[in-house]
């Protein structure tokens, strides 16, 4: 089986890939164990240092990277520099924080004694080899945002990229050989998506995390849970963005086109539905579309490009029938609706960015992912109803509010099913606030304390003298 890196900007296929054979897989699967019975009980000052090394090395790599991700995924060179410096900062929080995040927790001295114990404490033990099957979209911050808490908790890694970033792939089990990890700690494997199940079964594996479509999420979390293995699952979303009579409608226009259109598109915490109170809705649709309308659509290494071409041709393609679905059943197109008409972007897999309005529950993308440059845009008449169609999707990842009143902040944070609300900003992930939804995008967290934590063996320790 052949693993390819293909230009998305022109189609192009830069270079060929063999995949991992089955004794390449089990040697790595073998080291990956054997690296854990030390790596496990290695001081977490060791693991800080070199963790701050692999952040030292990815700095002074940033623009080679950034080049390989732009031009493996089709993500604009300023975000992709802007990933990389993610990253390092990412890896940097872990490194100074890990040991406290995970030091033992003790209760009240009275439960202590209540339970017949002398002395009690919760301790945090490593599980293992962690199996990471990661996603093109942000293809080096979905790994490290996984990598950097676990091997700070003593976990190795084995990473299953996505099949069209096999040269990130390759770069980050290097960076961490580089760095001065212990053979074995952290190495990827160049498999297809049909290899998964295997490693993810074999009993040297501990546990396994997934960010991805929803059909992968189940695959995995169904091959895990039969041999009863901890899953964490980031899957998709359709966050809604709701904007509200109070808000400043210059802002909340400025971060909704970024918030839709950040990495073309392809973010499953891209804001997706804008859901709009009807006292505003005429002017936020009128200048939200002026500025979609707007963008660059071009070379994402040119640094003038605000849209890049899709990841997948095979990705454009469904992002199109469901535009197509929905105008065929009655939304208004207010712009875009269509690949570019310029002939320097008809090799590769560009859309226009779009705003749709008119949305029923009748079409696919009112229940389904759109995942590309497309927005669709609700009139609602109160904040009742606002929480509704934001609600009536199988995805709960985040949320984002627009609003000057306490009162709605408090109404929304209480009633939106997700895993986030962002008030008068769009959603991000940082290290310090815990990542993940609820519903059909997935269970589970990722980053601060809770992420660290999911890949460790909570351990009560009871003592009696």
């Amino acid at each position: 089986m052949a693993i390819a890196t293909v230009n998305p900007a022109t189609g192009e296929t830069l270079r060929t890939y063999e995949a991992h054979g089955p004794d390449e897989v089990e040697r790595r699967i073998d080291a990956a164990h054997e690296a854990f019975r030390h790596w496990r009980t290695t001081p977490f000052a060791e693991r800080a240092r070199l963790l701050r090394a692999a952040a030292t090395l990815l700095d002074e790599d940033a623009e080679d990277i950034a080049r390989t991700m732009t031009l493996e995924m089709g993500k604009p060179l300023t975000a992709a520099r802007a990933e990389a410096g993610k990253c390092a900062k990412a890896m940097r929080w872990y490194a100074k924080h890990a040991e406290e995040l995970l030091a033992d927790e003790h209760p009240a001295e009275s439960d202590v004694r209540d339970s017949g114990a002398d002395r009690a404490r919760v301790h945090y033990r490593p599980l293992g080899p962690v199996l990471a099957v990661m996603p093109w979209n942000f293809p080096l911050w979905q790994v490290i945002r996984f990598a950097a808490p676990a091997l700070m908790a003593g976990n190795t890694g084995l990473l299953k990229h996505a099949s069209n970033v096999p040269r990130t792939a390759l770069y980050l089990g290097d960076l961490f050989r580089r760095a001065g990890y212990p053979d074995g700690c952290f190495q990827t494997l160049l498999i297809g998506s049909a290899e998964v199940e295997a490693v993810l079964r074999d009993p040297r594996v501990a546990a396994v995390t997934l960010t991805g479509s929803e059909p992968a999420g189940r695959a995995v979390a169904s091959a895990a849970g039969d041999v009863v293995k901890k899953t964490v699952l980031e899957l998709g979303g359709s966050d809604p963005y709701i904007v509200m009579p109070s808000a400043d409608i210059v802002r909340a226009v400025k971060t909704a086109v970024t918030a839709r259109v950040q990495n073309n598109g392809q973010s499953c915490i891209a804001a997706k539905r804008f859901i709009v109170h009807e006292g505003v809705y005429e002017d936020f649709t009128e200048r939200f579309t002026a500025a979609m309308n707007a963008l660059t659509v071009g070379d994402p290494l040119d640094e003038s490009t605000d849209v890049g071409p899709l990841a997948t041709e095979k990705g454009r393609a469904d992002l199109e029938e469901l535009v197509d679905d929905a105008v065929g059943k009655g939304a208004h197109v207010l712009c875009g609706g269509a690949r570019p008409e310029e002939p320097a972007l008809s090799r590769g897999w560009y859309y226009r960015p779009t705003v749709l309005t008119g949305i029923t529950p009748a079409m696919r993308i009112h229940r389904e992912e759109a995942f590309g440059p497309v927005a669709t845009v609700y009139p609602v008449r109160d904040a009742e109803e606002a929480v509704t169609v934001a609600n009536d999707s199988p995805f709960g990842l985040s949320s984002n509010v627009w609003t000057r009143r306490d009162e709605d902040v408090d109404f929304f944070v209480r009633d939106l099913q997700a895993g986030g609300v962002f008030v008068n900003g769009m959603t991000a992930s940082h290290p310090a606030l815990p990542f993940g939804g609820v519903k059909r995008s997935g269970y589970g967290r990722e980053l601060s304390g809770h992420g660290i934590k999911e890949f460790c063996n909570v351990t009560t320790v009871w003592q009696r003298a």
